[in-house]
């Protein structure tokens, strides 16, 4: 097996990213010191390193952006200790408390998700597993949003096995999300109520059952860069359809609450690794975006293709009318309808990958 990129073309010589880019583009999946590399640039060479990625976004999406309504269906009542989450059971955040809203909730919130052009109404349980009846409303009322609306169904419920996911994929749910949030050596130090190998289980539970794939992370929670390189090459052994990356909230109350902001220019780096190691997933720039790239944040919708418009979990976004336009300033538009994925990324691979997700 050859060396990767990064041993034969030293990082600084002009164009790396660019060779990178054509060669992902041929099928080759990044080494993980060709992700380090992307990682560590000298921020001098990041506008190359951002054209190089936004080469791999524009072969497969184009000028398009896909948008993305949430909703926090159940909020709170959660068993976990997650460590950045405000519903978690470690949290003295003042969010609100209640169960699975009502079908006429659920349905308003499909409305709004058409009315800001979305294409994905995400549809998210706090908890660390679906209760049964839960899956059963759910699963009664998605044909009814999907008999109103042109949407993709995804949704968000916590660790579960084939069993819970196939009641969802039989009511018409295209997408289910869960995320890895970090790599395997951190993840001890944000959550102790459940594993990590827990959440690849889930994952591969969702591949099983034949439904797509939404997994991604946060950034910023005291991570190193080895830790998201790790975090990055593992997801890329599933190539999910969707990557959402969260940029960590600070939520006074919770045990991150005082985590400083990162750097614009880590943060767009980061966007870049994700692009480079899953080219053809919908990348979304998720929670965090307003605070930790501030001004770069249309830079980022050169590298990434997707955003939520509207509010988070249980944090405010910025403003829909803010969102539409900067996507009309940097000439981009939104994804009219929901569309067949480009694919899992198939060709010749060569290079060093992590074994993680096998078994």
């Amino acid at each position: 097996m050859r060396e990767g990129l990064v041993e034969a073309w030293p990082v600084g010589e002009p164009g790396y990213f660019w060779k990178l880019a054509e060669q992902v583009l041929a099928g080759y999946r990044l080494t993980p010191a060709e992700a380090s590399a992307i990682l560590s640039v000298e921020d001098c060479l990041l506008p190359e390193l951002v054209a190089a990625a936004h080469r791999i976004r524009l072969r497969f999406f184009g000028s398009t952006v896909q948008l993305n309504v949430l909703i926090n269906a159940r909020s709170g009542l959660c068993s976990e200790d997650c460590a950045y989450c405000s519903q978690s059971r470690e949290s003295q955040a003042p969010i609100a408390k209640y169960d699975l809203v009502d079908e006429s909730t659920l349905l308003a919130g499909a409305e709004l998700a058409a009315q800001r052009k979305a294409t994905t109404y995400c549809i998210v349980l706090s908890g660390r597993s679906p209760r049964r009846h839960d899956l059963l409303k759910l699963a009664q009322v998605v044909p009814k949003i999907l008999s109103c609306w042109p949407l993709r169904i995804c949704v968000s419920v916590g660790i579960m096995g084939e069993e819970e996911a196939r009641i969802l994929k039989d009511a018409g749910v295209s997408r289910i999300n869960h995320n890895l949030n970090t790599s395997r050596r951190f993840y001890s130090q944000i959550c102790s109520t459940h594993s990590y190998d827990e959440r690849l289980a889930t994952l591969r539970a969702v591949r099983r059952v034949g439904l797509e794939l939404c997994s991604g992370g946060i950034v910023g929670m005291g991570e190193s860069p080895a830790d998201v390189v790790d975090f990055a090459l593992t997801l890329a052994q599933f190539q999910p359809e969707a990557v959402p990356i969260n940029f960590l909230i600070p939520i006074a109350g919770t045990p991150l609450g005082g985590r400083p902001l990162l750097s614009a220019r880590y943060c767009l780096k980061v966007l870049a690794l994700l692009r480079f190691a899953i080219p053809r997933c919908e990348l979304r720039i998720a929670a965090g975006r307003e605070l930790h790239l501030r001004s770069l944040q249309p830079v980022g919708l050169w590298i990434a293709n997707s955003i939520f418009v509207g509010d988070y979990l249980t944090t405010k976004g910025q403003p829909p009318e803010e969102d539409f336009r900067m996507i009309e300033d940097l000439g981009l538009v939104p994804q009219v309808e929901a569309v067949a994925h480009p694919g899992h990324f198939e060709g010749p691979i060569s290079g060093s990958t992590p074994t993680e997700p096998s078994g």
